[in-house]
C-alpha cells in the first residue's frame, strides 16, 4: 500500500505546465526586459519586471522539482496551491486589464473581444483550475499516509 503512495500522480504534469507557462516570460524578462512586447515600458516598470521574472523563475524551478516528489509531501502541496492562487489571480488580472500587448490576433477575434491579454488570462485560469483539480485528486493519496503514520 505505501509502495502505491509513493507513485507520483499523472495530474501532476500540471507542475511542468506552469514551467512552460511561465519559463519564456521570466528568461526573456530577465534577459531582454525592453524586447518584451508591453506598451509603455519605462525605467520603473523595467526594473520591476526584472523582479516579477526573478520571482516566475524562482517558481519554476520550485514547480520543476516538486513535479517528482510524492503527492503527500506538504512541501508540494503548498506550493500547488500557491500556484494555484498565482494563476488565478493573474487570470483576473489580465482579464480586467486595459490594453497591455500591442498586438491583434485578427479582426474576427478583436470582434469578439479575444486579445492577447485575455488569451493569456485564460491560460493562466486553465493552469489554476488544472491545480485545483490536482489537488483535489491527490487530497487521498495525501490522507492514506497521514493515517498510515
Amino acid at each position: 500500500m505505501a509502495d502505491q503512495v509513493q507513485v507520483r500522480h499523472p495530474a501532476s504534469a500540471i507542475f511542468l505546465l506552469h514551467v512552460a507557462l511561465e519559463i519564456p516570460v521570466a528568461v526573456q524578462g530577465l534577459l531582454a526586459p525592453t524586447a518584451l512586447p508591453f506598451l509603455q515600458m519605462t525605467n520603473t516598470t523595467l526594473v520591476i519586471m526584472k523582479l516579477y521574472s526573478a520571482l516566475v523563475a524562482g517558481s519554476c524551478a520550485a514547480a520543476l522539482l516538486c513535479y517528482g516528489l510524492p503527492e503527500f509531501l506538504p512541501g508540494k502541496r503548498a506550493l500547488g496551491i500557491g500556484l494555484c492562487i498565482y494563476h488565478l489571480t493573474c487570470s483576473t488580472v489580465l482579464y480586467y486589464a486595459p490594453r497591455i500587448i500591442p498586438m491583434s490576433l485578427g479582426i474576427q477575434a478583436e470582434t469578439y473581444g479575444v486579445t492577447p491579454e485575455v488569451v493569456w488570462g485564460t491560460l493562466h485560469g486553465l493552469l489554476g483550475l488544472g491545480l485545483a483539480v490536482w489537488w483535489q485528486i491527490t487530497v487521498q493519496m495525501a490522507q492514506i499516509v497521514q493515517k498510515m503514520q
